[in-house]
């Protein structure tokens, strides 16, 4: 399930076995999927993160399940960021090179938040990450990850198998 190239190990797949990372950021998993809030420092409260749990660059590797619940599982994943943001639309953005291994962003989009409009999203992203900008309170992460996690199995149930 871990790919390497040489000496390198793809950090999704890390971050998948960091337990204590799962326990601080995991909203929901099934077999195949893990949907996780995006870690310190957050861009926004709600920036949810949807990764395949086995080392995969994307649905053109997917198998023929992944391939029938993709749409399913960013649907529902999608109402979440929705249901507990209260934003406008979820944003879905994947690009794949921070990272070889499918992690698709889930961004909240609040109609009077300029943070969040269309590739604005993209330089607060980089403000945050460069430290220009002040990232998302972790008390209003840990508060939005608790409603989440409650809001999650009724969104899942019957969708996906919550195993761990």
């Amino acid at each position: 399930m871990d790919a390497s190239s040489g000496d390198e190990v793809c950090a999704i797949c890390a971050l998948h076995r960091d337990e204590d990372h799962l326990k601080t950021h995991e909203i929901w998993r099934s077999d195949r999927w893990l949907l996780r809030h995006h870690p310190g420092p957050a861009p926004l409260t709600g920036w949810c993160l949807l990764d395949a749990r086995r080392h995969c660059g994307g649905p053109m590797e997917f198998v023929p399940e992944e391939a029938r619940e993709w749409g399913l599982v960013v649907q529902q994943a999608s109402k979440l960021v929705q249901r507990v943001s209260g934003c406008d639309r979820v944003y879905a953005i994947a690009f794949g090179e921070g990272a070889r291994h499918l992690h698709l962003h889930l961004i909240p989009r609040v109609g009077g938040d300029a943070r969040t409009t269309a590739w604005a999203v993209a330089d607060h992203y980089r403000n945050v990450e460069e430290g220009r900008t002040v990232a998302a309170s972790d008390a209003k992460v840990r508060d939005w990850m608790a409603r989440a996690r409650a809001v999650a199995p009724d969104l899942f149930e019957g969708a996906f198998s919550m195993d761990r």
